[in-house]
């Protein structure tokens, strides 16, 4: 039985990762184009701050431990912001391509840090399965074009994101609440992002009512939902498993692009999705092999 039970959070934890994976794919054409609207850091600081009030006051009503564990939240929540504010600012000098890509390199990024950071030696399937998930993202996203500042900002974000996946994981494993970490980070992003635009005053404003919704829609999905299903399935999976997950994001991007936005299906870039679901599918025969 509690085998059965542990299989069927795995199980839980993979569709929901996908879920994670599939919200942030089709969302991605919405923060381009609400950079017309809003600052960038302004666009941060406002998603995560009506993200992270909406779970304060959820926190609140159970009466769970606000600030519980504020140090650790605090060194993610540093992290995080590290990823959103580079690569929404990249977002103004790069191409979607581009920035799909390199955020996508945070795919070679998580074995390289489980070895040099955590100590791990990953597998030879691991690592194989890695460079098969780069290859098919690379033939998806069409690699890079005329590379720029954009892009080496971007850098940035796929660093800081294997880093902030490999430290959720070390954390929630040690038993931290989800919730509460996840709400002090929202918080503190939203006040760390704030505080930049303050300083080197930035337009505080949005200037049309379509951004605004944007906004909002983007605090509630892609940021509160999507995170809090990330961060408690987690718990439940590999690092390495949901970095090839989450590799599908261009993945999800161009399938909302081929069927929302009306875009011509390119078959050459649907081989570099398939790809990935093969890199993907070989990390769960090493699980299953493992066990």
């Amino acid at each position: 039985m509690p085998a059965m039970l542990s299989k069927s959070r795995m199980l839980l934890a993979d569709v929901g990762l996908f879920y994670c994976a599939a919200i942030w794919g089709a969302t991605f054409f919405l923060v381009k184009g609400a950079l017309d609207n809003i600052d960038p850091v302004i666009l941060v600081a406002y998603r995560f701050l009506l993200a992270g009030i909406g779970l304060l006051i959820y926190l609140l009503v159970t009466g769970r431990p606000v600030f519980a564990g504020l140090g650790r939240a605090a060194f993610l929540a540093v992290i995080l912001w590290l990823l959103y504010i580079p690569q929404t600012i990249g977002l103004e000098y790069t191409t979607a391509s581009n920035s799909g890509f390199i955020t996508g390199l945070f795919i070679a990024f998580v074995p390289l840090f489980l070895r040099t950071i955590f100590k791990r030696k990953p597998t030879l399937m691991e690592v194989l399965a890695s460079g098969i998930s780069l290859i098919g993202l690379w033939i998806l996203t069409g690699g890079l074009v005329d590379v720029n500042v954009g892009d080496i900002l971007t850098l940035v974000a796929a660093m800081t994101y294997a880093l902030h996946l490999l430290y959720t994981d070390k954390y929630m494993k040690a038993g931290a609440d989800p919730f509460v970490l996840i709400c002090q980070q929202f918080l503190l992003v939203g006040l760390m992002s704030l505080v930049t635009g303050l300083i080197f005053r930035l337009p505080l404003g949005i200037v049309s009512p379509s951004a605004g919704w944007v906004v909002l829609f983007l605090a509630l999905f892609p940021t509160l939902s999507a995170f809090v299903i990330q961060t408690v399935a987690q718990k439940y999976t590999s690092p390495l498993k949901v970095s090839l997950i989450f590799a599908l994001e261009p993945a999800f991007a161009a399938m909302f692009a081929w069927t929302l936005g009306g875009e011509t299906i390119v078959r050459h870039r649907a081989l570099g999705g398939l790809l990935i679901f093969i890199a993907l599918a070989m990390s769960g025969l090493k699980t299953s092999k493992g066990k």
